[in-house]
C-alpha cells in the first residue's frame, strides 16, 4: 500500500532514519549489486532544515512510493557511489553587508560580480554557520562526487581561472570533509571514507585566442588538465571557432577547428561535453571523437524538442562513442509537468531506446543556503545591468511551479534514486545510472 506520507515524514526527519540511510557507510564498491536487508543503522538523529525538508515533502507527496520502494531507494542510494553527472557544490549565503559597502563604493560591475560569485562559493570555508549549511546540504543529498562547474562560460584562460581558483580553495580548505578528486580512484577511496568530493568540469576550452597555430591555440588544454580539469564544453550556447552553440539559429555543425580541438582532448583525456552545442556540432562531434563523449545535462529531444535537449539521432551518436546523456533538473527543458516524474520520464525513455549505459544524471542545480534571502536584503538595489552575451536563449512564455522546481531539488537526490526503483529498474541498471557510467567513462578518458 502507498506510503503515508506524514507518517514518513515523522519517522524519517524528525527520527533520522533517512538521514541515516544516506550517510551510512559502504563498502566503496562501484557496482554492489544488492543494498543490505539490516535495517538503518545509526548514524545521525538532526532533522533537516526547513528547505530542504518542504523540498523534499513535495517531492514524496508526486512519487507517492511504498514504505518498500521507499526504503530499498534509499538503501540502494546509500550504498552506491553517486556521481552528478553536471552541477554545483551547495552554495553559500553572500555576506549582504560587504557587498552593499562594494555598491556604496561605486564598485564596477565585475568587481562586484567577483565578490558575489566568490562569497556563494566559498564563504563556507570560512563562515561556521555557512560551512554546516553546506555540509547538511551534502548530507541530505547523499552524493558522493560532483562533476563541479569550476569554470565560467567561454574561451579566455584568465575567466577561466576564477572559478577553477575558487574550487581548488574550497577543496585545499575543506578536504577532510569535500576533497578534489584527480582521478576516478580517487572518488572510490572517498566513498569508502564516507566523505564528498569534487570532479572538475571547464565550461570551456581554454584558448590563448592569438591564432597563431592552431598548436599554440590549444596549449592550454593540456595545462587546464594538469590543473585539475577533466570535462569541458565544446560550446555554451553562441558560435564559436569550434562549432555552433544550441541556441544559435544556424545549425552549421563542428568546425575543421573543432575537430583539432576534439583530438586534443581525446589525447590529453580531457571528456568532451557538448551538452550547451547545436545538434549538428554535437552530433559531428560525436562522429570525431575516438573517445566516449557526453551531453552531460541535457533532456530528450523525442519527448520534449529544446534547444537545450539532444533528438533520438544526436543520442543514438553519443551512445554509440560509450558515452551518455546526463538528464538535468531543469522544468523548462523537461516540460510536461516539469517535475521529478517528468525527469523520470527522460530517464525511462534514453533506457528502453538507447540502453542503461547511456544514460546519467546531470542536475545542473544548486542547493543554496537558507541565509542567502536575508543577506540579499541587506544589498541596494543597483541599476540594470546588460545581459551577457552567453545569454542568448529563445523567448519563451514558459512559467514553472513551486511545486516542479522543488521536487527538483538537488538535495532531494536520494528521491531520484527511489523514483527509479519505482518505475522498476533493477539495482544494476540504477548504480549505472547515478553514478556507474560517469565513472565507466571518467575512467575511459584517464586510462589513455
Amino acid at each position: 500500500m502507498p506510503l503515508n506520507r506524514r507518517k514518513f515524514l515523522k519517522k524519517s526527519i524528525a527520527g533520522g532514519t533517512l538521514a541515516a540511510a544516506m550517510a551510512r557507510s559502504v563498502t566503496g564498491e562501484e557496482t554492489a549489486r544488492k543494498p543490505p536487508k539490516t535495517e538503518a543503522s545509526g548514524t545521525t538523529n538532526r532533522p533537516l532544515n526547513p528547505i530542504i525538508q518542504q523540498a523534499r515533502e513535495i517531492a514524496l507527496e508526486l512519487l507517492k512510493p511504498t514504505s518498500t520502494e521507499l526504503e530499498h531507494g534509499l538503501e540502494l542510494h546509500a550504498q552506491s557511489i553517486v556521481f552528478d553527472a553536471y552541477g554545483f557544490a551547495p552554495r553559500s549565503a553572500v555576506d549582504g553587508d560587504a557587498l552593499a559597502e562594494l555598491v556604496k563604493a561605486g564598485a564596477s560591475s565585475l568587481e562586484y560580480k567577483d565578490a558575489n560569485e566568490d562569497m556563494t562559493m566559498t564563504r563556507c570555508v570560512t563562515d561556521p554557520v555557512e560551512q554546516a549549511e553546506f555540509l547538511e546540504a551534502w548530507r541530505a543529498a547523499g552524493v558522493t562526487c560532483i562533476f563541479q562547474n569550476a569554470g565560467e562560460e567561454g574561451q579566455g584562460v584568465m575567466m577561466l581561472l576564477k572559478r577553477l581558483s575558487r574550487f581548488t580553495y574550497l577543496t585545499d580548505m575543506m578536504k577532510e570533509s569535500v576533497s578534489k578528486a584527480a582521478t576516478p580512484d580517487d572518488i572510490v577511496a572517498v566513498k569508502k571514507a564516507g566523505q564528498h568530493c569534487l570532479y572538475l568540469t571547464g565550461n570551456g576550452v581554454p584558448l590563448s585566442e592569438q591564432w597563431v597555430s592552431v598548436q599554440d591555440e590549444l596549449r592550454y588544454v593540456r595545462v587546464f588538465y594538469e590543473l585539475g580539469i577533466r570535462m569541458m564544453h565544446l560550446t555554451y550556447n553562441r558560435r564559436n571557432m569550434i562549432g555552433d552553440g544550441c541556441a544559435e539559429k544556424a545549425n552549421a555543425g563542428l568546425s575543421d577547428f573543432g575537430r583539432t580541438v576534439i583530438a586534443e582532448m581525446n589525447r590529453v583525456g580531457v571528456i568532451v561535453d557538448c551538452a550547451h552545442s547545436g545538434w549538428q556540432t554535437s552530433l559531428e562531434a560525436a562522429h570525431v571523437s575516438t573517445k566516449p563523449m557526453v551531453a552531460s545535462h541535457s533532456t530528450c529531444g523525442g519527448i520534449f524538442p529544446h534547444i537545450r535537449s539532444k533528438p533520438d539521432d544526436v543520442i543514438r551518436a553519443i551512445a554509440d562513442t560509450g558515452g551518455y546523456i546526463g538528464i538535468c533538473c531543469i522544468p523548462r527543458f523537461l516540460r510536461g509537468a516539469g517535475d521529478i516524474n517528468a525527469f523520470l520520464d527522460h530517464i525511462d525513455y534514453v533506457v528502453k531506446k538507447f540502453g542503461a549505459d547511456h544514460v546519467a544524471v546531470g542536475t545542473d542545480v544548486a542547493y543554496s543556503s537558507q541565509n542567502m534571502s536575508e543577506e540579499s536584503r541587506k544589498i541596494p538595489a543597483r541599476a540594470r545591468q546588460r545581459d551577457r552575451f552567453a545569454s542568448l536563449w529563445p523567448v519563451d512564455d514558459y512559467r514553472t511551479t513551486a511545486s516542479a522546481t522543488q521536487s527538483l531539488a538537488w538535495t532531494n537526490w536520494p528521491l531520484f534514486t527511489v523514483g527509479m526503483v519505482q518505475r522498476g529498474h533493477s539495482d544494476e541498471v540504477i548504480q549505472k545510472i547515478i553514478g556507474g557510467n560517469v565513472m565507466r567513462v571518467a575512467r575511459s578518458a584517464f586510462d589513455r
